[in-house]
């Protein structure tokens, strides 16, 4: 009890402004930091009786012991410091970045003739880091474009102008072969040098529009000076830019500088991707995995992640293209969800790659361990069909018949998502006459409830009827006899639009055709439909046989029998002499068969 009154003061005097707020337990470990629009109103909910929590939200007020808070000026100023202090202590109940890859970055170093290079450390010396890229091949590709165009130095002497003057160093083989000017010999000049640099880190920072108009306007005041050239010089370099820019992923010249953020979720994880576009170009890209902790929604994982990439990729846009509208106010960052045109199109792009990248995702987690897959697939049908408990047990049933004759009916059984054979049943249709499909689905849903029940076996977590409203309002006619209805969950599969159809509700659930739980669905329905497919054919087939033999006047099913039996098949029996046919049933039956079959022939 002190424990709570000491919250509930903390609470009370909270201030009604934007920040962060820190939970810790009772060891004074931070357990969840959140950020919030409203410190008070936020923190209040969680301890508010009246907000239906889930079981790990509950867990986390229960470890609550103390609360601080951070004041900030906006609610994103919150969202940046609440990134950044998650990543700092990593608090149990708080979205995981499983992104720790340390990714590669271009570093232009704070020196005399800064070198250009790659590097994976980056030390806060002054220095200027570009990326960084997700890709080495990018990043390669860039360093290249620099040192195709613009020699510097490698070396790592101290180029001051005391050493230069002092004439320390000679000029090495990089020299002679064209690769650096020598400043370290005094032969070029540091403003020379230092225009190259702030050229390579426009380039760097994705402004290849920007570089190529300034040397356009160099190489044409070469020209007017005569100075050939250099203006040729300059001409190789703008070839060379506008060449790598024509690979680059260019959307729109009319869009100058924005970053574009998707995101995608499943139970367990979050996916988002993040664009960062300049004049038009997509120049960087990079989606992170994020593990959920308390049921995150989309909006705060694309939040977290947004926070998280633009923070890392150095971004300053003041425009942001989101999927969906977003409860926050930033000054100066305004957040679009467009609906057509250029921006929707590099919108659409950011959800391809999500989407891609979540599934590759999946399938390594998969193949690590299929158990994995099971358990995130039968989640996914939870949530999509709308259930209580987890389809680990599904029973499917199809009707068969052709123009009411041979009804029969199948079950499939699927435990865990894979084919349970050894449960299927096949049903005959004993007390329905004609073709009446829902009849027959009534009866055997019956029949087949009714056993369990009687055999005391488990209930399936699911039943599945291929048919529309139809089948399925007969399957529940017999699960309201049985004294079953709403105790097992039931769903009618409809072929035409593969349609969802529930008791009690007229209007039918589409699920996304592309996704997992209508192909299992599907697979299962399927399934069934193959195995009552198989036995109506052998039912058939068997009764084509003995209705020709029992058409014959004096000929009994047990004698038709007994000459399948023997002879294997109708068309040896037409073959047959009377004495061959005597031996199985006797003289006078055989004349009887063996007439029959002469007068056909002679029919014929």
């Amino acid at each position: 009890m002190q424990k709570d009154e000491h919250l509930s003061g903390i609470i009370k005097n909270l201030p009604e402004k934007p920040g962060i707020y820190q939970y810790f337990d009772e060891d004074g470990v931070i357990i969840y930091i959140g950020k919030a629009k409203v410190l008070k109103k936020r923190v209040s909910s969680y301890f508010n009786s009246d907000h239906q929590h889930d079981k790990k939200t509950l867990a986390l007020v229960r470890n609550i012991s103390a609360i601080k808070f951070i004041i900030v000026e906006t609610e994103l100023d919150a969202l940046l410091l609440e990134n950044n202090l998650i990543k700092k202590y990593q608090p149990k109940y708080n979205i995981l970045l499983k992104d720790g890859k340390t990714y590669p970055c271009i570093v232009v170093k704070n020196e005399d003739f800064p070198r250009v290079f790659p590097t994976r450390e980056i030390v806060k010396d002054g220095s200027n880091y570009f990326g960084p890229f997700a890709s080495l091949k990018m990043m390669y590709t860039m360093l290249d474009l620099i040192k195709e165009n613009y020699p510097l130095r490698n070396c790592n002497y101290n180029l001051s102008e005391k050493n230069i003057n002092a004439h320390k160093f000679k000029v090495c083989l990089e020299y002679h072969i064209g690769n650096c000017k020598g400043p370290c010999e005094g032969k070029q000049a540091k403003d020379d040098y230092d225009k190259s640099i702030a050229e390579i880190k426009q380039i760097v920072k994705g402004n290849i529009y920007g570089t190529i108009k300034q040397l356009k306007f160099r190489m044409a005041r070469h020209a007017e000076q005569f100075e050939y050239e250099k203006a040729h010089q300059i001409k190789l370099r703008i070839d060379s830019l506008e060449n790598y820019q024509s690979k680059s992923a260019i959307v729109s010249t009319s869009i100058n500088n924005v970053d574009v953020v998707s995101v995608l979720s499943d139970n367990d994880f979050g996916y988002v991707n993040y664009l960062k576009v300049v004049n038009g170009s997509v120049v960087q890209g990079h989606t992170i995995e994020l593990k959920k902790k308390l049921n995150e929604t989309d909006e705060e994982l694309l939040l977290f992640g947004f926070a998280e990439l633009r923070g890392r990729f150095g971004s300053d846009s003041d425009e942001v293209i989101v999927p969906f509208n977003l409860e926050i106010v930033a000054d100066g960052i305004q957040f679009i969800v467009p609906q057509r045109g250029d921006k929707k199109k590099l919108l659409d792009l950011s959800l391809r790659n999500v989407e891609f990248y979540k599934k590759d995702k999946q399938k390594q987690h998969d193949l690590i361990d299929p158990e994995r897959h099971t358990k995130r697939m039968l989640a996914q049908m939870m949530k999509d069909l709308r259930l209580t408990i987890e389809p680990r047990h599904i029973e499917c049933f199809d009707n068969s018949n052709i123009q009411g004759a041979y009804p029969v009916a199948a079950m499939t059984v699927f435990i865990d998502l894979k084919p349970s054979k050894k449960d299927y049943r096949h049903f005959n249709i004993k007390t329905v006459e004609g073709p009446n499909d829902f009849a027959s689905m009534e009866e055997i849903i019956f029949r087949r409830y009714k056993r369990i029940q009687e055999e005391q076996l488990p209930m399936p977590n699911l039943i599945v009827i291929d048919g529309g409203k139809g089948q399925l309002s007969a399957a529940l006619e017999s699960l309201n006899k049985l004294g079953l209805r709403g105790k097992v969950a039931i769903i009618g599969i409809a072929k035409k639009l593969e349609e969802i159809y529930y008791p009690g509700d007229s209007l039918p659930l589409y699920l996304d055709k592309k996704g997992e739980t209508l192909k299992v669905l599907q697979h299962i329905r399927d399934e069934a439909h193959r195995f009552g497919i198989t036995h109506h054919r052998n039912k058939r087939s068997k009764g084509t046989i003995k209705t020709e033999l029992t058409t014959i006047k004096g000929i009994s099913e047990t004698t038709a029998n007994k000459l399948l039996s023997h002879f294997k098949s109708v068309k040896k029996i037409a073959l047959c002499s009377v004495e061959e046919i005597a031996s199985i049933v006797g003289k006078s039956k055989a004349l009887l068969v063996f007439e029959y079959f002469k007068s056909n022939k002679i029919a014929q």
